[in-house]
């Protein structure tokens, strides 16, 4: 059979098929596709690569006559092409099948999942892995700074992909992350996220353990030794080396972020990235590449110049000595870390907590009791209830006057123009575009 020259991909604007269609192209692929939502930034990221998109899931879209349809999770039954591709039988596949059957194969897959900081860590990582001369080839769901792309192939036998335990598509439900067969494998965190697939923890242990299973004897693990969570997955069976780190044993860093291993001294972590959680981040990437040749001094010179990701604590604007920060959090454990490192940051200065419950397990009020400790180092919380399913106020109620809860968004930029002073930090927290507030908030405080 020979190799299918054109795919068409149903859901392409999601970063992740996005980033498929990216590297897909780059392979010599003839790449078209849809989606409902064909706008910037994504859509304008795939026109610059000669990429044809179409508004919207039209029948029409099989005169394209692909070779094969590549389907990524947005798509439902009941979407109709996806069942005018069933009624004839047409060949479709999930996104990451495809990518594993058709680009990594024959790469080291070098895999980051967790709950938490896998777009951070895979960025670290594929910078070392760059900083060292292997030119990785990656896949990325955010934009790191270093690269100022999401997604590339290369020559390089390396791949480092960020490992979603989300699920892969509506006829499979495996995690996204099994089907890549890493050598190399990250499991930085894991604590229960994603209400609208996963019944309970349990659950999700359960698909970090088939992670584990597909990870060879001559590969590693690299997992977070502080997560009772992780342990247990490990516990069910592994036939993989170990290393933990953040733990007892295994990769250490101290508080002058010196790193160890095994107590033996490793050098020095020089950089400006703030909070504990990116000191472990750090060390899972240091670990990660470490298996694949790289001499831990080099990849602590790597994270010297690594320049974080977008959307992770950035920086949008400063205007009459207020800042106004953008940052990814979307879960209350990652909110709680991103407040604490800000504050760590601006000492005694007033911090503006600004969210957006947008995610599925946000929307879905699962989280929502775990909230007002996850804000407890803000001094002022700015909460958008906009298609909230649940009572935000009722959820923030024990933060008091602290707390203010508008479901209207230029209502909701009003009232924190006003409360805001010179010498105030202003911190947006969403996994969406937020109504474009950044911009919005800017422009009244000016």
């Amino acid at each position: 059979m020979s190799k299918p020259t054109h795919i068409h991909i149903l859901g392409i604007c999601g970063t992740f098929m996005g980033g498929i269609a990216a590297i897909a192209k780059q392979s010599g692929f003839r790449v078209t596709g849809c989606d409902t939502n064909v706008y910037p930034p994504m859509s304008t990221q795939l026109e610059a690569q000669d990429i044809e998109l179409i508004t919207g899931f039209g029948v029409e879209q099989l005169e394209l006559n692909p070779d094969i349809y590549v389907i990524g999770n947005v798509v439902t039954r009941g979407n109709l092409l996806m069942e005018e591709i069933l009624n004839r039988n047409l060949p479709y596949v999930s996104g990451p099948q495809w990518l594993s059957d058709t680009l990594l194969r024959d790469r080291w897959v070098l895999g980051v999942a967790g709950t938490h900081g896998k777009t951070t860590t895979a960025s670290m990582l594929a910078w070392i892995l760059e900083h060292a001369g292997l030119n990785p080839g990656f896949l990325i769901g955010g934009v790191p700074q270093n690269f100022d792309i999401s997604a590339r192939i290369t020559e390089s036998p390396f791949f480092v992909i960020e490992a979603d335990e989300y699920d892969t598509a509506f006829f499979d439900k495996r995690s996204k992350f099994v089907h890549y067969h890493p050598r190399t494998a990250i499991l930085n965190n894991l604590e229960f996220d994603h209400a609208d697939i996963f019944a309970d923890l349990f659950a999700i242990e359960t698909q970090f353990h088939h992670l584990v299973r597909t990870v060879p004897g001559n590969g590693l693990v690299v997992s977070n030794g502080r997560e009772a969570a992780l342990q247990r997955v490990i516990e069910r069976g592994c036939w993989t080396p170990v290393e933990a780190f953040g733990g007892d044993t295994g990769w250490n860093i101290d508080t002058g972020n010196q790193v160890t291993l095994n107590g033996v001294a490793q050098g020095e972590l020089k950089w400006e990235l703030l909070g504990e959680h990116n000191r472990m981040n750090a060390l899972a990437a240091l670990a990660a590449a470490r298996h694949a040749g790289v001499p831990v001094a080099l990849g602590l010179a790597a994270l010297s110049e690594f320049k974080n990701v977008k959307r992770r604590m950035e920086v949008k604007g400063i205007v009459n000595g207020i800042t106004v920060y953008d940052d990814f959090a979307h879960h209350p454990t990652a909110i709680d870390t991103t407040v604490a490192g800000l504050r760590h940051k601006v000492g005694a200065a007033r911090i503006l907590a600004v969210l957006e419950p947008r995610s599925n397990t946000m929307k879905l009020g699962v989280m929502k009791d775990a909230l007002p400790g996850s804000l407890k180092d803000a001094d002022q919380v700015f909460c958008y209830s906009g298609n909230l399913g649940w009572d935000a106020k009722s959820a923030l109620a024990v933060m008091g006057d602290k707390a203010v809860v508008i479901d209207d968004l230029d209502t909701l930029i009003d009232v924190i123009a006003k409360s805001a002073m010179p010498g105030d930090h202003i911190l947006v927290m969403s996994n969406g575009g937020f109504g474009g507030i950044h911009d919005k908030l800017l422009k009244k405080l000016a």
